[in-house]
């Protein structure tokens, strides 16, 4: 045994050269004569036999030698240990199973024993996809037959390997699903098989036996069929459990004898790398393989790290043999890419290793830095050579078959210098294996791999990969003949490796392991086997069979064996793994496994530096606005540094990819903003909130600011289509000129500004060449978006909706067969593909995106493979060298859309796979006002007010849904349906019509309530029934009566004109000051939702408790209003949805304590001033000019003299008290014409000022003025008082311009006024006292209706104290004595005692009944509405006759004030009441003096009042009676007409029978229906008889049939004593649940408290639970069953006879060896401190916080399984104060009430102090130790840090302490801007104010739903 034994003999030479090629390098580098080995062959007359050791086999000469594997070269000593028992086995005629760890060294062992023993092999490579009838008989069809074949093939060769004596052998037991392998089970036993076709595999020795008894012929004709006795199996597998997969069946593993094939051991492996680097220094090899070693043994892997791959260590060495100075540690890297695939553990325990093993030599050691150059040698080879350094290294790699390019000779590829260096790095490895590139999307690996193979002059081959492929999809796929014959046609992959090409694998991630594995050969061996058993054999084994067995290529591939080109190589692309915190057990996405790691050598594409990155976008896009470019990748490269996995999540919607899309279109037009550019990107509209606080923060830390819209520029955004060329907005674009008409979409459209805003933003990515996403919730309009613009653009469209069941075969091809053969129908993308059509991706969501990611290559490279073999191409060189290739047109074009991510619609997030591939627009419901423009336009004969409701109602539940109130957002898509309806049924009521679409919501209370909240606030009543009309009663008003003339005196006599002195002289300004104009939300309520009062809307202003409403004025729908302490203006649009506010705290200070009461009154101006207002302080004379607009504050001084001299700077007035007394007035009735008048009382001075002259006209007057009244703009009433009570009057007329040359002088005419009884001249004791006197006169008719007499004449209207109206006729432009009539008052108003009303003036001390005359208010309350023919006063419930509107038993309700509404056309009287005010300010006095009541009025429109009261509560009032009646009709139209009457169904048909004459007809006795026939009298629908609805009977008769009724009010009808048993029934059941708790009523009413408060979020927060829950839950389709739907892909099989081609949806179990599903781990911090408990009764926060913690216990109760929570609290006392404990939370109320008490009373009694910082610290640090999904920690704190000296940055530090926990903070409470100041400086999305405390339980919600929905 110790020298070879060679016996002379023929084949002796042969077996000497097989020796040396066996076992030479297992004797190492000192020659084959000196070792000693087991290993003989012994040549004998018998043949040639093979020991090993002392075992001995004879072999046999092989029928078919192809079949016996060539050059599977020898390795050590322990591989012969290992050939020594497999040949005793075989010997023993035993199936054996090699067991070990993943690597190609088991079956190399396996081909190592069959060529030594020269056995014929048939491989088998199990995957999941296997199936029974792969594994015994396949049929395929041959001339219109089904015929068995034994299976020659790959996944198929059992019966062939037993009846032809060969060996079967099988890799991947493990892969194969759980009983498809039973069926070998009695071939492995007892060498017995029953086939499909009806033979029986007999073994051969019972075959034999029964060959002595029976013939051949015989045996044929039973048909079986003899095993033969060589016939052998050979299993090869990974141990599960340690690896993924499944277990062994227990009756399999017993057929099977193991032998544990683990790695060789160190030396043997030590001596085989010394051989694979001989120039290697042998310590570095010897470091090398004790580090992989060691991170291949039990240790390493009790930490979660995977195999290392020692089996690829020989090829590190050979690339280091050729390039000694490259770094070990990046070597190892290429093998073991810890940093892609590994957490913070797993990279610590690694880094560990390599330093102990001195391989940390990185520093320091050169780096290949770029390719110089390439040079092709003779057989596919080429030099390359690298820049190492300052040197540069050449050496031979694999090159392709055409010409190879030079390096940075592509203008599509700017290279970089670290995209420069992974080519190089790159280079180094493609000398020895295939390649994965590792890398985030978008973050050029396709662009690296497309310069990597044109460098080297590859074709390459892209084959997407997705999900769902199976083992046939990446090999071969079975067609049909034209003849019918089934087919197996080669995959790309088969043809990539023949013809010697790059291929691509782009997408290993998604594919399942299982199905990859059949891979594992080719990658390891270069060897495949195909089902159609093709064999497909390494370059250099190939070369030597054909040398072997003398055969030509010809010969060869006759016996289907073919060559694997030389220069094929395999690169793939992959994202990284999602990285465990535990190193390789991080969830179902961590594909990079030991198994994949033997495959490959690994590269990771590192993100782009900011400096390359930018250096590629100016090289791509040169023209990109520099400033812009420089923020975008300011912003991506501090989004993607970012430790926070929110801002990681929005770094990879900004990859290069996306970045380089933005500027392209930045580069075309500049014009846009940066900010609007990235949240497009990122589609922030449709972000989670944390997310899109996240992205803000972000923006504006990049100083990225926020474009403001241009006012109106866009309003008139249109399309027009002019010579051919169609122009959206600023974008033109040429009309396509369409073959197939019929494809493009026409649809009803109504062009609105927001849709055209997205068309033509479509418009501009369109043209700049890009595939368009549009992403929007469900009925925005899409599709209507989609169909309008291509119309436009007059485009064919091709259609393709997607769904759940979408495969990918579905997607490119349609399968049908017609007449026997499969025909592959193209499916619309090809279509679209082939002609240019745009193709529309509807619901791109609901398929699964393992689906439809095959989109990204069509998308990317322009290529796609199709299901019949054909390809689409779009590069028109490729489309000439190829067969089978459609190319892609030009035009083609894909516009997809997708419902957006996230609940409620919880699709696929298409936008998160494949975003960056399209360019994305968000597309929202339409803005206010052009959903209403749109809705004109469904339902022109809608009313406007009905719209206007619908779109507002539905705004603010849209805005709802954004914010996580309600889940379902609702959309225009429902609007328009009920606009349609109600335009097709105008006599519906809009309350019913809405239910349409809110009835789904109908049986979930908590949404209810919500909905009908929202509806009834902007007065959609629904509920509300027609008869709920709550007017305030009508009471007659006194007759008219003439009451004496007002004669003007002038003309000479003895009076002479009194003329008027008048001065002009421009004012003064002082300013502008800038102050800010704050605006706020409005609140509207529509106030009409349950009953139709005179009341139409309010909504209360943002003031605080202590400031004074002053005074409220109107400007067309303008209203403002003004406040006194501190002096404020409000401004507002009547229907608008913000309040905007300007203090004038700085221009007033409020003086100490309120001695200074400054009294404001406002006058708005009109054209151009518009939005302007004068706003007057009457003690100081203050003049302001303030623009809302800007904010701009100036000072008018009217006059020189007015000037104070100034003590403060800060003051514009004296403190003397005299100063205080006087008082000034402004007359603002003109104000629209922007002339105002200002007098002193009891001054002789009147100032008119004109603001757009700037001048002011001082007129001289010989009176003392009490008032002024602009009766006319000419025409002034002045009254002077002479003695106690009686005034004179004066009329005062001037030119209509001041400035006129020949007139500057003003008349003053006396006015005389006379009763009637006493006759002209004598004068009456009783003059009036005007409160308000009209500008204008009342229209004709309306003057007529008040007199009761046709009239026409000047006249004005005139309101005193005595009379509810006065019209004085003829006024002021008669000069003849004017005649005025009265409606007098039973009682002058000033007379009526204070105990006539029963209502009381809310916070005035006690009466208010004093009036005018002892403490004169300076506000009267008295307005006239000229065209509704009414004067409005607003009266203290004291001056009202409250006895006469109310019965004697009602009481009357607390009011602020009246409404006495004086109507002159009715000639009633009404008391509208005003609800009073919710708060007063405490300075009652200050108020008294304002206004007589707790309200100030001014008109609105011509029948509208507004009133505010004191608390800031504005009402509008609908006053005019026409109105009222338009109103009320219109409200009644919304409740509708259905009022419960019986509805008859009639039929209307027709009989084909004639009418014979009319009868009566026979009286059934039983009067039973009868419907037609000619008969009876009383039926329906019959003729001639008496009856309802039919035709020719004599008369009506009803027998009382009613032929259907539906009564609307069958809720209403349930009985009382029903409902009282329900409701004793609940009550019975609560009690008994408490009873079963052991709860008292007090407590579970104190529980109730808080639980209510958090009813709705809970709710909520539920909904989202179970959809996440259904969502996880979804079942998948399970393949190859025996029932269920067909299965497109197994159709030939189907055609064959097979039957296991069927799909069924059924629950996925989980994948064998994949980790387990953990639940969330939720902890709840609350701050249970001494300060919390302290300023609860300030802003309820210790309350708030119970309510959060209750909320969280009941949100997640029975959803333990999913969320595993625990609640700690933080106090003074500690920050570990356990309330509830994660294995034992509260199951019931009272558990929860007592965690609930807990809180309050450590609160209470705890010691102060703050332990916030180190309770976040424990949370974060516990909780990250935990094994979990995802970890949360929400800190609930008040913002008191400081004060503990707590710097915020070691707070933030600490929330972000590990990146693996999300920890948030909530801050309750705050000192001044202690949170603000906090929030700042903790990471965005991570921190929330809630300075309202009712806000938190929002947030938490907010918190869940984002992270839920991150990880749904």
């Amino acid at each position: 045994m110790h020298t070879q034994m060679l016996c002379k003999g023929t084949a002796a030479a042969v077996a000497a050269r097989r020796m040396r090629n066996i076992l030479g390098p297992l004797l190492g580098r000192d020659g084959w004569t000196q070792r000693t080995h087991e290993v003989k062959f012994v040549n004998t007359s018998s043949g040639e036999t093979v020991k090993i050791g002392e075992v001995s086999y004879q072999i046999k000469t092989p029928q078919n030698p192809e079949l016996v594997p060539v050059m599977h070269s020898s390795l050590p000593q322990t591989v012969a240990q290992h050939l020594r028992w497999i040949m005793q086995k075989d010997l023993l005629g035993q199936d054996v199973f090699l067991i070990g760890p993943p690597g190609p060294l088991r079956r190399s062992i396996a081909m190592q024993y069959l060529e030594l023993t020269k056995r014929e092999v048939e491989y088998v490579s199990l995957s999941r996809d296997t199936t029974e009838t792969d594994l015994k008989q396949r049929r395929e069809i041959r001339s219109g037959t089904a015929f068995y074949i034994d299976q020659v093939d790959f996944c198929v060769c059992a019966v062939r390997a037993a009846t032809e004596g060969r060996i079967l052998v099988l890799e991947g037991l493990e892969k194969a699903e759980r009983n498809v392998l039973p069926v070998l089970n009695n071939l492995l036993e007892n060498r017995e098989m029953q086939l499909e076709d009806g033979r029986f595999l007999m073994s051969s020795q019972r075959y034999d036996q029964l060959l002595q008894e029976h013939t051949k012929v015989e045996m044929d004709a039973w048909q079986i069929v003899r095993v033969s006795e060589d016939f052998r199996v050979i299993a090869l597998g990974l141990p599960v459990p340690k690896y993924k997969g499944n277990p062994l069946d227990p009756p399999l593993r017993s057929r099977f004898q193991a032998r544990d094939i683990y790695y060789l051991p160190f030396k043997d492996q030590l001596e085989l790398l010394y051989a694979a680097g001989p120039n290697i220094a042998p310590e570095r090899v010897s470091q090398l393989l004790s580090m992989a070693t060691t991170l291949c043994s039990q240790e390493s892997s009790t930490l979660g790290l995977p195999d290392f791959p020692v089996d690829n260590l020989p090829s590190v060495l050979q690339v280091l043999n050729v390039l000694p100075m490259l770094a070990s540690k990046q070597m190892v890297q290429r093998l073991y890419p810890y940093h892609s695939m590994l957490g913070k553990e797993g990279l610590t325990a690694v880094e560990g290793v390599l330093s102990r093993f001195e391989l940390l030599d990185d520093h320091g050691q050169p780096a290949p830095s770029a390719v110089a150059s390439v040079i092709p040698t003779t057989d596919f080879q080429a030099d390359v050579t690298l820049r190492i350094a300052d040197k540069e290294v050449t050496f031979q790699v694999p090159a392709g078959t055409n010409e190879p390019r030079p390096p940075n000779s592509s203008p599509a590829f700017i290279s970089t210098p670290s995209q420069a260096q992974l080519l190089a790095e790159m280079m180094t490895s493609h000398m020895v294996k295939d390649m994965c590139l590792i890398g985030a999307k978008g973050c050029g690996k396709s662009v690296i791999a497309r310069e990597f193979a044109e460098i080297l002059g590859y074709s390459m081959e892209p084959l997407m990969l997705y999900q769902d492929m199976t083992g046939r999809d990446l090999l071969q796929q079975r067609y049909t003949l034209p003849n019918g014959d089934t087919a197996w046609r080669p995959s790309p992959l088969v043809t990539a490796a023949q013809e010697g090409k790059l291929l691509l694998l782009d997408g290993i991630h998604r594919v399942n392991l299982g199905t990859l594995a059949v891979l594992s050969r080719l990658l390891h061996d270069r060897e495949l086997s195909l089902y159609d058993g093709t064999r497909l054999l390494r370059w250099d084994r190939y070369q030597t069979l054909k040398e072997q067995l003398e055969l030509t290529d010809q010969e060869l591939q006759e016996r289907s064996i073919f060559p694997i080109h030389p220069s094929f190589r395999i690169l793939a692309l992959a994202e990284p793994p999602v990285v465990g915190v535990h190193g390789g057990a991080g969830g179902n996405q961590q594909w990079l496994g030991p198994e994949l790691l033997t495959m490959f050598m690994f590269h990771s594409v590192s993100p782009l530096a900011r400096a390359e990155e930018a250096r590629l976008i100016q090289g791509l896009t040169p023209n990109a606005p520099t400033e812009a470019v420089e923020q975008l990748l300011h912003l991506a490269h501090s989004l993607r540094s970012a430790n926070d996995p929110t801002a990681k999540s929005l770094a990879s919607s900004l990859s290069t990819r996306q970045l380089l899309r933005v500027c392209r279109r930045l580069s075309q037009y500049p014009e846009e903003s940066v900010e609007y550019a990235v949240n497009k990107a990122c589609l922030s509209r449709f972000l989670p909130s944390l997310a899109r606080a996240s992205l803000q923060k972000s923006l504006s830390d990049c100083s990225i600011q926020k474009s403001p819209e241009p006012a109106g520029s866009r309003a008139n955004l249109g399309c027009a289509v002019e010579d051919g060329v169609l122009t959206i907005g600023s974008v033109s674009a040429p009309i396509f000129s369409a073959g197939e008409k019929m494809k493009v979409p026409d649809v009803l459209f109504y062009d609105n500004e927001q849709h055209m805003m997205v068309m033509e933003d479509m418009l501009k990515d369109f043209l700049l060449g890009e595939h368009l996403l549009l992403v929007g919730n469900q009925g925005v309009g899409k599709n209507k978006v989609v169909d309008r613009f291509l119309h436009l653009l007059n485009r064919p469209r091709e259609y393709l909706q997607l769904h759940r069941d979408t495969t990918v075969q579905t997607l490119t091809m349609q399968t049908s067969v017609r007449d026997g053969i499969i025909v592959y129908d193209d499916s619309p993308l090809v279509k679209a593909a082939k002609l240019g059509h745009i193709l529309v991706i509807d619901e791109a969501d609901k398929a699964p995106t393992n689906v439809t990611c095959i989109l990204k290559a069509l998308v990317e490279s322009g290529e796609m493979i199709l299901a019949d073999g054909r390809r689409i191409v779009s590069d028109p060189r490729e489309v000439q060298a190829r067969p089978n290739v459609i190319p892609m047109h030009p035009d083609f074009r894909m516009l997809v859309l997708a419902n957006r991510p996230g609940f409620p619609f919880l699709g696929n997030d298409f936008f998160g796979s494949l975003g960056d591939i399209f360019s994305c627009h968000a597309v929202d419901n339409p803005k206010p006002q052009a959903e209403l423009a749109m809705l004109r336009q469904y339902g022109p004969q809608v009313p406007e007010a009905t719209l206007q409701k619908l779109v507002a109602a539905f705004g603010e539940l849209r805005s709802m849904a954004d914010q996580g109130t309600i889940t379902y957002p609702y959309s225009t898509r429902e609007v328009v349906n009920i606009v349609k309806h109600l335009q097709k049924f105008p006599e519906e009521g809009l309350a019913n019509v809405v239910r349409n679409v809110f009835d789904f919501d109908s049986y979930n209370k908590d949404t209810r309530d919500v909905l009908i909240e929202a509806l009834h606030k902007h007065g959609i009543p629904i509920g509300a029934k027609p008869t709920s009309v709550s007017l305030a009663k009508e009471l007659p008003l006194p007759e008219v009566t003439m009451s004496g003339h007002w004669t003007i005196n002038q003309g000479g006599n003895a009076r002479r004109k009194l003329l008027c002195p008048t001065e002009t002289r421009q004012i003064d300004v002082k300013g502008p000051a800038y102050l800010r104009v704050q605006g706020y939300p409005c609140d509207r309520q529509e106030s009409r939702a349950l009953s139709f009062s005179e009341e139409k809307a309010h909504w209360q202003l943002p003031m605080n408790e202590v400031n004074i409403i002053c005074d409220v004025a109107t400007k067309d729908d303008s209203l403002y209003v003004a406040t006194c302490n501190p002096v404020s203006l409000f401004s507002m649009k009547e229907r608008g949805d913000t309040v905007h506010c300007m203090e004038l705290y700085d221009v007033f200070p409020r003086t100490i304590s309120g001695v200074w009461q400054p009294f404001i009154t406002i006058a708005p101006l009109g054209s151009p001033l518009d939005g302007q207002v004068v706003l007057h302080e009457e003690q100081s004379n203050t003049v302001l000019h303030l623009d809302l607009g800007s904010g701009a504050v100036r000072r008018l001084v009217l006059s020189p003299d007015a000037e104070p001299p100034v003590t403060k700077a800060s003051n514009w007035w004296s403190s003397s008290s005299k100063e205080q007394q006087a008082s000034y007035k402004m007359c603002r009735e003109f104000a629209h014409k922007n002339w105002l008048l200002f007098f002193k009382e009891d001054g002789n001075q009147l100032e008119v000022l004109d603001v757009l002259e700037g001048q002011v006209h001082s007129i001289s007057l010989p009176i003392n003025l009490k008032d002024v009244y602009l009766v006319a703009e000419d025409r002034w009433l002045l009254t002077e008082t002479l003695w106690l009570w009686f005034d004179r009057k004066f009329l005062l007329t001037k030119p209509m311009h001041m400035g006129a040359e020949d007139s500057g002088v003003c008349q003053l005419h006396t006015i005389s006024e006379d009763a009637v009884s006493a006759g002209h001249g004598a004068t009456s004791g009783e003059a009036c006292v005007p409160d308000m006197v009209s500008s204008d006169q009342l229209p004709n008719e309306n003057l007529s209706a008040a007199l009761g007499q046709r009239i026409v004449s000047p006249n004005r209207l005139v309101a005193d104290g005595g009379s509810y109206a006065q019209l004085v006729v003829g006024f002021p432009d008669l000069m003849s004595p004017n005649e005025v009539y009265s409606f007098k008052r039973p009682v002058h108003l000033s007379d009526v005692k204070s105990g006539e009303g029963a209502g009381s003036l809310f916070l005035r001390g006690g009466g208010g009944g004093a009036g005018p005359r002892t403490s004169p208010a300076k506000r009267s309350n008295c307005i006239g509405l000229l065209s509704a023919n009414q004067v409005v006063r607003a009266l203290p419930p004291t001056r009202v006759p409250l006895k006469e509107i109310f019965p004697k038993d009602v009481t009357p309700p607390m009011t602020a004030a009246y409404l006495e509404v004086t109507d002159l056309n009715s000639k009633k009287l009404k008391y509208v009441p005003v609800p009073r005010s919710t708060s007063a300010s405490p300075y009652t006095n200050w108020l008294s003096k304002v206004s007589d009541c707790d309200v100030v009025i001014a008109a609105l429109g011509s029948g509208n009042v507004v009133t505010v009261d004191m608390g800031g509560c504005v009402r509008l009032w609908e006053t005019g009676l026409d109105n009222l009646q338009r109103s009320l009709l219109e409200w009644r139209n919304m409740i509708g007409s259905e009022d419960g009457r019986p509805i008859q169904i009639t039929v209307q048909r027709d009989s084909g029978l004639d009418v014979s004459g009319p009868k009566h007809g026979k009286i059934d006795a039983k009067n039973a229906p009868h419907v037609g026939g000619n008969q009876w009298a009383g039926g329906t629908g019959g003729r001639d008889t008496a009856g309802l609805g039919g035709k020719g009977g004599p008369y009506r008769l009803d027998a009382g049939h009613k032929v259907h009724q539906l009564s609307q009010a069958e809720k209403d009808s349930v009985p009382e004593d029903v409902r009282k048993a329900a409701r004793e029934m609940g009550e019975k059941a609560f009690k008994d649940r408490l009873k079963e708790i052991n709860m008292s009523e007090y407590d579970a009413t104190s529980y109730e408290r808080f639980s209510l408060a958090v009813r709705r979020q809970v709710q909520s927060l539920r909904i989202i639970l179970d959809s996440l829950q259904a969502k996880g839950k979804e079942r998948q389709w399970l393949k190859n069953q025996a029932l269920g739907e067909l299965d497109d892909a197994k159709i030939i099989d189907g055609l064959t006879g097979e039957k296991a081609i069927y799909k069924r949806r059924a629950e996925l179990d989980p994948e064998l060896g994949s980790p387990q599903q953990k639940p969330k781990r939720l902890r709840v911090l609350a701050d249970v401190s001494g300060s919390m408990y302290r300023f609860n009764g300030l802003d309820g926060r210790l309350e708030r916080s119970m309510e959060a913690v209750c909320m969280v216990m009941e949100a997640l109760e029975s959803y333990e399984h999913k969320f595993k929570y625990d609640i700690v609290g933080h106090s003074g006392d500690g920050c570990d104060i356990e309330l509830v404990r994660a294995d034992k939370v509260p199951k019931n109320d009272k558990e929860r009430l007592k965690v609930l008490k807990t809180m309050h009373a450590h609160a209470q009694f705890c010691m102060s102090g703050d332990y916030t910082l180190e309770g976040a610290q424990a949370a974060v640090r516990e909780l990250a130790r935990e094994e979990a999904d995802e970890r949360f920690v929400v800190v609930l704190s008040d913002a008191n840090l400081e004060r503990y000296g707590i710097q915020p940055e070691r707070f933030a530090q600490a929330l972000t302490s590990d990146p693996g926990v999300n920890a948030f903070a909530i801050f309750i409470g705050s000192l001044g801007d202690q949170a603000e100041r906090l929030q700042k400086t903790l990471p965005a999305g991570r921190s929330f104010v809630a300075m309202d405390t009712k806000q938190i339980p929002q947030i938490l919600q907010q918190i869940f739903t984002s992270t839920m929905l991150s990880s749904a």
